[in-house]
C-alpha cells in the first residue's frame, strides 16, 4: 500500500495568494514564491498550485510565473487553472509542473484526458473534481470555479476520467471549501472505492483530527489542506508526526 502524502494546496489569483470560502470571498494570504521557500523546508511531500484568476485573463496558465516557481521548489507540483488544450498540458509540463490538473475542460472535451494521457503518462493527468452537496444528499458536480452545475455525479463522472486515462482524482466539496469544518468523508469514500486510482481528499480540513478521519473513513491516497497551513500554526510536518502516531504510513 502507498504512504500517505500530505499535499498544502497554493490558490493563485492576479499577483498573490488568496484564500476563501466555497470558492468566493477571496483573501490575500500572501506570496507564491515565499510559500513554496517555506514549504520546501517543511517535509511537504508534493504541492497543489491552482491559478484561480486564470479564466478572468482569458483562460491561460501564466507559464512565467509557474516556470520561476518550479525553478524554486524542491517537490513534485501539481498545477492547475485555465487549462484547457494539449499545448497547456505540454507548456505546463515544459516550464516545469510536474502533474497537470484539469477540471472543467475535461467535462467540456473529455477526450482531453485521453490524448494527454497518451502523450504525457496517466501519472501526469489529474482531474480536478469539485462536487457540491445538496440538501437531498445528492452530489452534483460543479465547473467554472464551482459556479456551473453540470448535472454530473461525481462518482460516475471520476470513473469515466479513470478509464479515459487520468492518474489521479483531486476531489473537493465546494461547500467545504475553506471552511475548516472536516472534509465530506463519504463523498471521499464513495468515489475511493470505485475507481482504481489514487484520490486526494481536498476542501474543509481544519485539524490533523480531520485528516485522520478521511483517511480512516475512506480510501483516500492523500489529504490536501489550504486554510488550515494559512490561518493556523499547524504544519505538514506535525500533521505527518500526528497521522504516523495513529497508526498511518506517512512519507517521511
Amino acid at each position: 500500500m502507498l504512504k500517505i502524502r500530505i499535499m498544502p494546496t497554493l490558490l493563485f489569483k492576479g499577483f498573490g495568494l488568496v484564500k476563501g470560502v466555497g470558492f468566493d470571498s477571496w483573501r490575500r494570504v500572501g506570496a507564491a514564491l515565499q510559500s513554496i521557500r517555506v514549504y520546501n523546508l517543511r517535509e511537504v511531500d508534493e504541492l497543489v498550485f491552482l491559478d484561480v484568476g486564470a479564466r478572468e485573463r482569458g483562460g491561460k496558465p501564466d507559464l512565467r510565473e509557474i516556470d520561476e516557481l518550479a525553478d524554486n521548489c524542491h517537490m513534485p507540483m501539481t498545477v492547475g487553472g485555465g487549462v484547457s488544450t494539449m499545448e497547456d498540458f505540454r507548456s505546463l509540463l515544459a516550464v516545469g509542473a510536474d502533474k497537470v490538473a484539469v477540471n472543467s475542460a475535461a467535462i467540456e472535451t473529455p477526450d482531453l484526458i485521453g490524448d494527454a494521457s497518451r502523450e504525457f503518462g496517466a501519472q501526469c493527468v489529474v482531474v480536478s473534481i469539485d462536487f457540491r452537496r445538496h440538501a437531498d444528499g445528492r452530489l452534483e458536480v460543479f465547473t467554472h470555479c464551482g459556479k456551473t452545475a453540470t448535472g454530473r455525479d461525481p462518482v460516475a463522472w471520476a470513473k469515466d476520467a479513470a478509464a479515459r486515462g487520468a492518474g489521479e482524482i483531486l476531489l473537493t466539496n465546494v461547500e467545504r471549501d475553506g471552511a475548516m469544518t472536516g472534509y465530506d468523508v463519504a463523498a471521499v469514500n464513495a468515489v475511493a472505492a470505485d475507481v482504481d486510482v489514487p484520490v486526494v481528499a481536498s476542501g474543509g480540513c481544519g485539524t490533523y483530527q480531520h485528516m485522520a478521519d478521511v483517511l480512516a473513513g475512506s480510501r483516500a491516497a492523500a489529504v490536501a489542506a489550504a486554510a488550515m497551513f494559512h490561518f493556523t500554526e499547524q504544519t505538514p510536518r506535525e500533521a505527518k508526526r500526528f497521522l504516523a502516531e495513529r497508526g498511518f504510513r506517512v512519507r517521511r
